[in-house]
């Protein structure tokens, strides 16, 4: 019998009761049981876990983590299907307490959780030693402080806790696939010198990772690409067969919708090269795979390859970078695009008459913003069409970025002051400043990698 497995996250800040019909459907389908993963990290996640764990040794985890195993703890552990998860981010021993108190609140004592641990170098590297990432090498060398430095780790760990008895098992930066591939090594007992077999859960990892991106997420364009109850988007399960083939589906009564386009997509997501797409656990080459729709909302996958895994891991590694302000102001009626413009080359002339020669970007949004460039060469042009083409909605937008935040503060100030020394009719101004992160990667040996799981 096939081993489903599921998706119940592509990223934080996905919707919270994705998760629930998923478990549903693996649970009345696979009576032996099946998995369901959580995908909740990024490039800078990792970085802004490490920054809110120095404020509070509880925290770094994912910040939805009891919103999203509230809801299917106990149908998960009653069914026997086993929750993976990276949501542990940046500090996993504290995301496993948080779960075992979720459990205890519902009746669950004793839950086995497995924490997966290694990932995290911070203390170890040593940046002069290692090769910078080829899509990196190009950028300038990070000024700020260091704050995290994650290896991506395979699936191992998890596959071995998993034979343990563990029923939740809780990661910090593991390579998204390997989330599915170490349930799947893990139930099949698949060796980890069989490459095609680690190829196909790999490709199986790929298309689930990113949650509804396979089932209608991310991809509808109406008239061209419809996709049914957006609102009601169905999250994807995989029934995967011994021999790694498999069909990638979506629970019943579910909105979104799975066929050859969308899984297309999806398989070529973050695909640079498509015979060797690197893991930490195996090269995989989809060159030769077949995609075949075998039913509604059902397609078939087949074909993938391997080949050994590579002797490095990336490893991305955060560092504090500057501040981002952004500020806006609307203008709307007759006039309005006459009125923004005025706006917004008063605020060029203010940051010139204050000595504030930082980085900015000027938006009209309304008629630029994604297309235009940081010269705003789109909105001055729009100065030379026919006024009765203006548009009369418009905002203004100033984004600025600097080292020095009351030079960034400075800055967005002079958009709060178009209120009463702006054009007519200034409105709705809101203002915020961020810290940002950069991120490098680096390729470090994986001998310096010492990934390993315990129970909490």
């Amino acid at each position: 019998m096939s081993f489903w497995i599921g998706s119940g996250a592509g990223f934080s800040g996905d919707r919270v009761d994705a998760a629930g019909p998923v478990v549903a459907e693996i649970a009345r389908g696979n009576p032996d049981g099946g998995a369901i993963i959580f995908e909740t990290i990024g490039e800078r996640t990792l970085a802004l876990g490490q920054l809110a764990r120095q404020q509070d040794p509880a925290s770094g985890y994912e910040p939805l983590l009891p919103e999203i195993i509230r809801p299917i703890l106990k149908d998960c552990i009653d069914a026997g299907i086993t929750i993976v998860g990276n949501f542990g981010c940046a500090n996993p021993k504290a995301a496993a307490e948080a779960i075992r108190s979720i459990g205890q609140e519902q009746g669950l004592e004793g839950l086995h959780i497995a924490v997966i641990e290694g990932d995290d170098i911070r203390g170890t590297i040593r940046l002069d030693e290692h090769e910078i990432w080829d899509a990196d090498r190009d950028l300038p060398p990070p000024e700020g402080e260091m704050v995290s430095a994650n290896a991506y780790i395979g699936a191992e760990a998890i596959a071995e806790s998993i034979r343990a008895g563990a029923q939740i098992v809780v990661t910090g930066r593991v390579a998204d696939p390997a989330l599915v591939l170490g349930p799947l090594v893990a139930h099949y007992g698949w060796s980890w010198r069989d490459h095609d077999r680690l190829a196909a859960g790999t490709l199986a990892g790929h298309l689930l990772e990113c949650g509804a991106q396979v089932t209608g997420g991310y991809f509808a364009d109406p008239g061209f690409k419809d996709v049914p109850e957006q609102e009601n988007i169905g999250f994807p399960f995989a029934e995967v067969e011994a021999d790694g083939t498999f069909v990638i589906t979506k629970p019943a009564g579910t909105g979104g919708l799975v066929d050859s386009r969308t899984v297309k997509e999806q398989l070529l997501y973050e695909i640079h090269d498509p015979t060797a797409y690197l893991t930490p656990d195996v090269v995989l080459d989809i060159g030769a795979v077949e995609i075949e729709e075998v039913g509604r909302d059902r397609v078939a996958v087949r074909g993938a390859r391997g080949r050994p895994r590579p002797d490095s891991l990336k490893t991305t590694v955060g560092f504090i970078g500057d501040w981002l302000g952004e500020a806006e102001i609307s203008y709307a009626g007759p006039n309005a695009f006459a009125r923004a413009r005025l706006a917004a080359e008063t605020i060029e002339k203010r940051l010139e008459r204050r000595g504030l020669d930082l980085r900015h970007r000027l938006d009209l949004i309304g008629v630029s913003s994604a297309f235009d460039n940081d010269a705003g060469t789109l909105w001055r042009a729009a100065g030379e069409n026919d006024p009765d083409l203006w548009p009369e909605d418009l905002r203004v937008r100033l984004a600025v970025s600097d080292g020095n935040r009351e030079r960034v503060a400075a800055a967005l100030q002079e958009v709060l002051a178009l209120y009463c020394c702006g054009p007519a009719g200034g409105g709705g101004q809101r203002s915020r400043i961020s810290p940002r992160i950069e991120t490098r990667s680096y390729l470090v040996s994986r001998e310096e990698v010492q990934a390993s799981y315990s129970f909490l």
